[in-house]
């Protein structure tokens, strides 16, 4: 199984998937449990069906990030 999910985007699945089945356990949704677990799953693998199916990958994302944030700290506030 080919890999197509970057480490801030496996992290964000795993925390968001749990959140989701914590909260289908406590409304005893199998709905929202079903889908927590799915994206956890996605996380932990590191593997999307959707991105392989749509041929993208999120490997590039942390990269960006960390640019984004370096060019907005270096950006003068207006109150200086």
């Amino acid at each position: 199984m080919v890999k197509n999910v970057g480490e801030l985007d496996a992290y964000c699945r795993i925390a968001g998937g749990l959140t989701l089945l914590s909260m289908g356990i406590i409304c005893s949704s199998k709905t929202l449990s079903v889908l927590g677990s799915m994206k956890v799953a996605e996380g932990v693998t590191r593997f999307c069906p959707l991105l392989y199916l749509l041929d993208k990958n999120s490997f590039g994302w942390d990269e960006k990030l960390i640019k984004q944030v370096e060019i907005a700290a270096e950006k003068p506030s207006a109150s200086d």
